[in-house]
């Protein structure tokens, strides 16, 4: 099975959401339409920003761990590495 470490962002790009899950897809058309109650709809985290692949959960669940504790500069700079432009990367976006 894969699974999917991912960070969500407002069109502002001023919140982060950092999550696992094993179906991409369906995980950002859930925060895209606010089907998740919290963070992501409270701040509007509808945009795919970055998202790495992983065949093991606990890799995963590491990593995102890992990613939370690290200060916002350090994301940015991860996520701008990845997609330059802060685009939203999911197929909603196009």
């Amino acid at each position: 099975m894969t699974y999917w470490v991912y960070i969500v962002s407002n069109r502002k790009r001023t919140a982060l959401y950092i999550g696992v899950t094993n179906n991409l897809e369906r995980r950002t058309y859930e925060h895209r339409h606010s089907l998740l109650q919290g963070f992501t709809a409270r701040y509007r985290c509808t945009d795919l920003i970055y998202f790495e692949e992983t065949n093991s959960i606990e890799a995963a669940i590491a990593r995102e761990k890992e990613l939370k504790k690290w200060s916002r500069a350090k994301k940015d700079q991860l996520i701008s590495s990845f997609n330059y432009g802060l685009k939203d990367l999911s197929r909603w976006s196009r």
